[in-house]
């Protein structure tokens, strides 16, 4: 019973109720119970595969589920019975441990070249907050190799007496961190939440004698997990299984550096001139609606250079042991962006471009952009006004084959709740296989046109039954002070642009139970390629609507059949009781 103070001498009280069954849960218990008040193991396994699509389960699983279900349900009670009545079976259904929407496994074919892999990669990976004046650390370093990040981007500088390396974003005052603390970290993390490879990019602006010190530190802390490539260059990409529990470094090679240190890197733009993006605007400004002279001025990555230094030109061969560790070379070749595509069939190389350099550089050579990222990396970075480690759409760089979307882990909002969406594939692995239309080539060497106008291919209907949790998650007032909460749920997708759309249920009023019962039909064109976002809010009729929970979903991997869908804050932490049930059908 919660009791909410409406003035000083009247208190309103409501009994937070447990909704009964859904309609269709109680018409799927009766045809599978066979009409009867009880459900056997091998009833329950015949609903399992006919509509919830295991096909791979046996009557002993379906028993085993049955104890579980029972064991929960009644733990004191010592039962007779090894059969589900309604309310078990409901139970079942409404749990987010027994019933999850995706797989936790690893299912794609880990094989294929790593180019042929979306790979969840962080941005400046070590800040602890905004760009400009957070601390350096390690933390958020391990924080996102818990989460199954598997690219890690390090920004390697001269300390203060130039004789040992910090690790700090440039011209910024953030606090540095020693570069071999981090080293350490990612030894001891790399792999608690996916045995697979580990890529560091480096961001380099030392000079060789500390180049060397560098390959020092990487030899000794991560002795055989690194991976040295036999030769100077790799002609192909090893797959993620051979690379299983090795580190890879990606870097310029030190000689590009020399090319390039000549050019001393410009000032940055006059912060005054930035406009910081609002808050409340999740999205950020669309990239579409910078200009072309915003780009020029936004400097890549791939060019900076550190300030020239006579020693760094007289003594290359100082960096030879440091340029052997580099697996994956990275770098951008004079002549523009159709140069920077151009496929060499010895070498495998690694592309740096910004948000708003990929989004120009798609307006014109889309097609040489999936094509490059069939056997070469491709690696996207936020623009440099986000300050505040705000994030972009991903969908324009997976469109397109990009491997390496790099996003600030440590930032907030829809972006990243697309990222954690993205890479919930695949047991959340941190490596997703791209779909095959990315990775074929065609009789007349053509190959995939993210422009080109696509019929709809699959059609997602999806049923919103009802949610429960809150009242356990949250305080009594957290919504309101006077009422229980009015509950209502977004869904729709996030993909390529002729598919994304959202649409909303009705708000239920005064119940932290709410019932919606509403389904939504998603036509898709390119459903490999589609997330499921669903977002609960809370109406509020004088303010701005409170959330209320989040999650993305791939629908490549969504289960048929009816499902619990548990819910994020939105830091993208699942909350411990709050969850949705659902039903899926892709058609």
């Amino acid at each position: 019973m919660g009791s909410y103070r409406v003035c000083v001498c009247f208190t309103r009280k409501f009994r937070i109720t447990e909704a009964e069954p859904p309609a269709d849960v109680k018409e799927a218990f009766k045809k599978y119970a066979e009409g009867g008040n009880q459900m056997s193991s091998e009833q329950l396994l015949k609903f399992l595969m006919e509509v919830q699509g295991e096909t791979q389960l046996s009557v002993v699983d379906a028993e085993g589920i049955v104890r579980q279900i029972l064991q929960k349900r009644h733990p004191i009670t010592k039962l007779t019975r090894q059969a589900l009545v309604l309310d078990d079976f409901h139970h079942y259904l409404f749990s987010a441990d027994l019933n999850p929407p995706i797989n936790s496994k690893v299912v794609h074919d880990m094989n294929a070249p790593l180019s042929h892999y979306y790979i969840f990669t962080g941005h400046n990976s070590y800040l602890t907050g905004n760009q400009l004046t957070s601390d350096c650390s390690d933390v958020p370093i391990i924080k996102a190799l818990k989460k199954g990040v598997r690219v890690i981007e390090l920004d390697i500088w001269p300390n203060s007496d130039k004789d040992d390396v910090h690790v700090l974003h440039g011209r910024t005052v953030t606090t540095p961190v020693e570069l071999i603390r981090c080293l350490k970290s990612i030894k001891e993390h790399a792999f608690s939440a996916s045995p697979y490879p580990v890529v560091i990019t480096l961001e380099d602006h030392l000079t060789p004698d500390l180049q060397a010190k560098v390959a020092q530190m990487l030899t000794e802390t991560f002795g055989e997990m690194l991976f040295v490539p036999e030769s100077d260059s790799l002609k192909e990409c090893p797959s993620p299984e051979e690379l299983k529990h090795r580190i890879i470094i990606s870097t310029k090679p030190p000689k590009e550096y020399l090319e390039a240190s000549a050019s001393v890197c410009k000032d940055r733009r006059n912060n005054s001139t930035r406009s910081k993006e609002s808050e409340d605007d999740v999205w950020g400004s669309e990239p579409s609606s910078l200009t072309a002279d915003q780009e020029e001025n936004e400097k890549s990555d791939s060019d900076k250079s550190y300030e020239d230094d006579d020693e760094s030109i007289h003594r290359p061969h100082v960096a030879s042991a440091y340029k052997r560790l580099i697996a994956i070379h990275a770098g951008k070749p004079k002549g523009g962006l159709k140069e920077a595509l151009k496929i060499d069939p010895d070498k495998v190389r690694r592309l740096s471009l910004s948000e708003q350099a990929l989004e120009k550089a798609a307006e014109s050579h889309g097609t040489d952009i999936v094509r490059f990222t069939q056997r070469n990396i491709l690696r996207v970075y936020p623009k440099g006004t986000r300050f505040n480690s705000s994030n972009y759409k991903p969908l324009i760089g997976w469109m397109h084959g990009a491997q390496m979307v790099a996003f600030n882990m440590q930032g907030y909002g829809r972006s990243l709740w697309l990222m954690h969406g993205m890479f919930r594939s695949n047991g959340g692995c941190g490596y997703v296989k791209k779909p095959d239309f990315l990775l074929n080539v065609g009789p007349n060497n053509e190959v995939f046109d993210p422009k080109a106008k696509l019929p709809v291919k699959k059609t997602l209907k999806v049923k919103v039954y009802m949610g429960d949790g809150w009242h356990l998650d949250f305080k009594q007032t957290h919504f309101d002070m006077y009422s229980p909460p009015d509950f209502y749920t977004r869904v729709g997708i996030a993909g390529v642009p002729a598919d994304e759309m959202m649409k909303k249920t009705k708000t239920r009023e005064d119940i932290w139970t709410p019932v919606w019962d509403e389904e939504f039909t998603f036509p898709l064109t390119v459903p490999e390629l589609a997330l499921l976002r669903i977002e609960v809010h809370e109406y509020d009729m004088s303010e701005k609507d409170d959330f209320a929970g989040q999650i993305c979903i791939p629908v490549s991997e969504l289960k048929p059949g009816i499902h619990t869908v548990p819910l994020c804050d939105r830091k993208g932490e699942k909350y411990n009781s709050t969850r949705l049930l659902m039903r899926f059908e892709l058609i």
